[in-house]
This record gives structure tokens, sequence and C-alpha cells, in this order.
């Protein structure tokens, strides 16, 4: 061997390592990082063994050119701080079958990247609240991802939204402060109408469900849309005076679910309240909590106590 064939060696370990990582792809500074001259740099490139992504991104000729490899040359090709976003943060993190068409970006606000075909670049500063790093990725995080995504999908965009939150996937709350980081963003106000409308679809899904478990206007006793003091019920058990509202948790001063609460109470009601993801991810939790708290019937032949029929 002569005497630069273990430093060879030692680079050519390096440059593999790091396009193991990559998905065959990598950068310029990288590639002279790992020991490889600029000359030996355009030498490959020059006979084809690499082949230009970006400006200063390239991949090895060995590798397959797949959609990780597209998403992984673009999130190097944006540089320091750049996030990977939208449809192909969704698609990272798994939550979108099929992969991006166009990869988003998130650079922050001091960068100007030039436009390039296949890239969508975004100037703004993230909380790193909404930042994960995923397989070796920075990418937004999952609820925000879900949140873009819907908002780009269109048409398609609540349906979207409304699966991941009534499979729990993404949680409502998490949604929700995803959105509120980015109040007076671009296209904060379409994700806000996308995920009321999500969260409304999976409200009523979760409340057709429960009444579907409970049995109402069967003989379990429970009935739909019952009126009291001018209040409605979505779902009632008259005999026990028991109520049951299907509504995603509020912060303690939800003044106006505490008005209910005592007006019901001065008719002689109780509410309970559950969560609709709860009753879509644990029905049985659900109606089990909701036995335990109907009360015995205030007079009958025998004493016997009302129970729910699941």
């Amino acid at each position: 061997m002569t005497a630069t064939d273990p430093e060879r060696a030692r680079v050519d370990a390096a440059l593999h390592a790091t396009l193991l990582r990559q998905a065959g792809v990598i950068t310029r500074a990288q590639a002279l990082a790992a020991g490889l001259s600029a000359d030996a740099v355009d030498r490959r490139l020059a006979a084809r063994r690499w082949h230009p992504v970006h400006p200063r991104v390239y991949r090895d000729g060995a590798f397959p050119a797949t959609e990780e490899a597209t998403v992984r040359a673009a999130v190097l090709w944006g540089g320091p701080g750049a996030v990977l976003s939208g449809t192909a943060a969704a698609w990272w993190h798994g939550l979108l079958r099929e992969p991006p068409v166009t990869v988003g970006l998130t650079v922050p606000r001091r960068r100007y990247p030039r436009p390039r075909a296949g890239l969508t670049v975004r100037r703004r500063e993230l909380a790193a609240a909404d930042v994960r790093t995923v397989a070796g990725l920075p990418v937004v995080a999952a609820p925000l991802a879900a949140l873009e995504t819907a908002v780009e999908l269109g048409a398609r965009g609540p349906g979207f939204l409304e699966e991941l939150l009534a499979a729990g996937r993404v949680g409502p709350d998490a949604a929700g402060r995803a959105h509120g980081r980015q109040t007076g963003s671009h296209g904060a106000a379409s994700a806000g109408r996308v995920l009321g409308i999500a969260l409304r679809g999976v409200r009523f899904r979760a409340r057709r469900r429960l009444g579907v478990l409970l049995g109402a206007d069967g003989p379990s006793g429970w009935v739909r849309e019952r009126q009291v003091a001018g209040l409605p019920l979505e779902l009632a058990h008259p005999v026990s005076r028991t109520a049951v509202e299907v509504s995603f948790p509020s912060p303690s001063g939800d003044d106006e679910r505490t008005w209910r609460k005592a007006v019901l109470r001065r008719q002689g009601w109780s509410v309970v309240t559950v969560d609709p993801c709860d009753v879509l991810a644990r029905p049985d939790d659900v109606v089990e909590r909701i036995e335990g708290a109907v009360r015995p019937e205030p007079t009958g032949p025998a004493g016997a106590a009302v129970r729910v029929v699941s």
C-alpha cells in the first residue's frame, strides 16, 4: 500500500457513511469536511459519479433517486436553520401517504434563498415547540405539519385533518396550540377555518357513535336532542336526569359551560362531559364512566338502579 492509501480509505469511509445517512445525497461542504479535495469533487461530477440536485448538493449515482433523497437534498440546500414544512413534513411524519410534489421549506427571516423548481420557501421564525428532528432531518412538528397540509390540500383539507384528529394521530389541543403560535402569519386564518371544520366533524362523529353505544331512542332510556329549561341536550336520560355532552376540553374559565351546568343543576339534572376523541379512541371507557355517573331511579318498585346499555 502507498502512504496515501490509509487516508484515502478514511475519506471514502466518511463519505460513504454520510451518503448512507442521507439517502445518497451530500453537500459540497460535507464532502470537503470529510477530506475530499475540491478538485476531487469536481472530478466526480465530471465523471457523472455524482449528479447535481441543487447548487452544491449532489446525489451519488450508486444510490437510487428516491423521494427521501429528494426531500433530504432540499433541506440540505436550504442550509442552516432550514426546516421541512407543509405536505413534505406531513409525509415525513407518516401523516400523508403520497409523497410531496413540491417540497416546502421554512428558513429564518434573515435568509433570502433564490426560488428553485420543485421547492417552496417560506421565511419565518418557528417556535421551538414547532420543530422536531425526525430521522436526522429538521421538520415542523406533526400538529403544525397537519395544519399546513390541510390548507395546502384545499377542499380535501378538512377531511384529511378530521381523520388525523379522530384517529388520535394529532391531538386537538396540540393542533390548537400550534395554530395559536402562528397567529398573524401567512395562512393562519385559513388554518383556523380548516381546524374548526375538522373539529366539528370529529364532534359530530363522536356524538353519533356515542348515541349508538348508549342505545339512544331504544329501551335503554337514552334519547337524543332533549330540551330542559330551553337548553338543548345532545344525549339525555330523562328518568335519572342525566345529560351527556360531547365536547372538547375548554379552559377552566368557560363561562357558558359553567352557566349551562348551573341551570341544569337547578332543574335537578347532572351533566357528564366527554371528550370526542375519547369516544372514538376509548369508547368502552367512556361508556363505563357514563354508567357510573347515572344516578339511581328516584322511585321504583324495587329501587332498581338505572343502567346504561352499551
